[in-house]
């Protein structure tokens, strides 16, 4: 048996591919800002009701770019301002106005109280500069707010454009953390949403992955080889997880959803393909004798080209498996799109991809414990995890394949290992597991053949299994499409949802939330719009700029005037009760 490889080569491996990136990253930021940047890009403005009596204003700056604190000064139209609360900035010694002045980098975000009883106008004055020497005249923007109630802002003829940065609530959160810039708070901050992410549907998948490459191990793998494997997937994933996100900041385009076409779902689908036959002892998945001999004597008799393999199954599954967007995701990438801070921002993602990562290792350290060692009961995991990849396979492949072909996989590959337990089997557990299998096998094929085609619920349509309807959308495709529509409400609120059909928390909302009554009643007068960014073309790319998303699920709230509901959006799966009170300030 081969000795325990060492974790350095590849930790070494990893930090020099993830510097090598961030140097790309930041070469390529650099290059981008050799000329100085329109004032309005450089210090974007954007103001909206915090609460009734609370305006909060905020600018995002530039990297390599900073403003005054002493320059910022704000009147209003039509109502009366209280003294603005600004955070503490950074003293520096100014060369322009000769004396220490209090500076703020990033962004900052004002409150400032107000009273008002109706719609007023805020303007707004402000100065900075940039790093390279050049000091821009003070700028005014202006825009239209209403006092006295949670309303959306709205840009003036000929003001400033103010920029709308995600606002819901969860993202807030996650903003004031990232914009705080300390790594010591938003690392552990970071791990911890990572952590809970690792239980959704769009990364558990990655745990049969890595316990099938752990099984293929053989009876004798122990605890310490389980971990080795598992953290080079997570590396794998981390890293391109990261490289991916930061990447999608500062194209300001969801990247994920350009790899979910066929061919790449094909690919990757054959590949578990090849994985789950070697589980059945079709052949062994191994180097040829003489470069695992050349490996072996280039690393001390070390399985670097197995652990290279595994750390290359990570980077693919991060990639395919898990391209759906979560909250604390869409609050990295729009700091990464905003500030081009690509060291805070990608520090984010590598952390929240650690914490997805921690079930993984878990997985791995467990292995010498929770896995047989006896030959038979050994034969009978892998066989079992062999249908897991066969499972993950179809799964993915569900998005560009026909409804009734996916029910006709399922029915093969419940139906095959349940008569297989069956007939191998005298043992109870086993045989109840064959029994159930070949039930749900049963079901998908009654359910195609009487013209079901939902395998999630293959007999809904003859009134069993669940409910039989959920929301009914309009669809929309261009961002004209979507303006005409909310000049058009007809007195109505409007839902705008998001939608892709490899997005796995979309379907999600399709069949546990939007089915709830509670949630249809609560729709009855609003109308619902709903974008299939699905093809990843122009036209989905614009509508996803437009509100700064980089990727379903997203749902945007509109009041009955077409204009966005400050503090709505809701990113990322919700259950009916969570979602029932997003939906409050439909209101």
């Amino acid at each position: 048996m081969p000795r325990l490889p060492s974790l350095r080569p590849l930790a070494f491996q990893a930090a020099a591919l993830l510097l090598l990136a961030f140097a790309l990253l930041f070469a390529a930021t650099a290059r981008a800002e050799e000329e100085f940047l329109d004032p309005t890009i450089a210090f974007k403005f954007s103001a909206r009701m915090a609460d009734p009596q609370t305006i909060a204003v905020t600018y995002e700056i530039a990297d390599k770019y900073y403003m005054y604190r002493e320059r910022f000064a704000f009147t209003a139209t039509g109502a009366t301002l209280g003294a603005p609360q600004m955070p503490a900035g950074k003293v520096k010694y100014d060369e322009t106005f000769q004396k220490e002045v209090e500076t703020y980098r990033k962004f900052i975000t004002i409150t400032i109280p107000v009273q008002a009883g109706g719609t007023f106008t805020l303007k707004a004055v402000s100065q900075g500069c940039a790093d390279a020497g050049l000091c821009y005249s003070p700028q005014e923007a202006s825009t239209r707010l209403v006092g006295g109630g949670s309303g959306p802002a709205m840009s003036l003829p000929g003001a400033a454009q103010p920029v709308s940065p995600a606002p819901a609530s969860e993202l807030s959160g996650i903003a004031s953390v990232l914009g705080g810039g300390k790594l010591l708070v938003i690392l552990p901050a970071f791990v911890l949403l990572g952590l809970g992410l690792a239980f959704t549907p769009c990364v558990l998948p990655m745990v049969p992955i890595l316990s099938s490459i752990i099984v293929g191990e053989g009876a004798h793998t122990k605890r310490s080889r389980g971990f080795i494997l598992s953290v080079a997937y997570s590396l794998g994933m981390a890293i391109v997880y990261t490289a991916l996100g930061v990447a999608a900041g500062l194209v300001g385009e969801g990247l994920a959803a350009t790899l979910q076409n066929p061919w790449v779902l094909g690919a990757f689908a054959l590949l578990m393909v090849v994985m789950a036959l070697s589980m059945f002892g079709f052949y062994n998945l191994q180097l040829p004798a003489s470069l695992q001999s050349r490996l072996a004597g280039a690393s001390g008799r070390q399985s670097s080209g197995q652990l290279a393999g595994v750390f290359a199954m990570g980077a693919i599954s991060a990639l395919i498996v898990g391209p759906c967007v979560a909250a604390p995701l869409a609050g990295a990438l729009v700091y990464i799109s905003q500030t081009r801070d690509v060291l805070v921002g990608g520090a984010a993602l590598f952390a929240m991809a650690v914490g997805m990562s921690i079930p993984l290792l878990l997985v791995g350290v467990s292995a010498g414990s929770l896995l047989p060692r006896a030959g038979s009961w050994m034969d009978a995991v892998k066989k079992f995890f062999g249908v897991l990849m066969l499972a993950m396979a179809l799964w993915l492949v569900s998005p560009v394949i026909p409804p009734a072909a996916q029910m006709i996989g399922w029915t093969a590959l419940f139906l095959g290992y349940g008569f297989y337990l069956l007939r191998s089997t005298r043992h109870f557990a086993a045989m109840a597991v064959g029994a159930a299998f070949a039930i749900l096998g049963a079901i998908q094929l009654a359910g195609v053949a009487t013209g079901g085609r939902d395998a999630l619920a293959p007999l809904a349509h003859l009134g069993v299994g669940g409910p039989q309807h959920g929301l009914t959308f309009k669809r929309i495709k261009t961002v004209e499409q979507l303006d005409a529509a909310l000049a058009n409400t007809g007195g109505k609120t409007v839902m705008l949802d998001f939608y892709a059909d490899w997005c796995v928390s979309c379907k999600e909302m399709e069949k546990l939330t939007f089915v709830d009554e509670r949630v249809q009643t609560k729709l009855d007068n609003t109308l619902l719009l709903q974008v299939d960014v699905t093809a990843n073309d122009e036209a989905d790319k614009a509508m996803l700029k437009r509100f700064t998303l980089f990727g379903p699920p997203a749902i945007i709230l509109f009041d009955n005037k077409g204009q966005e509901i400050a503090d709505s959006r809701v990113i990322g799966y919700q259950d009916p009760a969570k979602f029932l009170n997003s939906l409050g300030r439909l209101n």
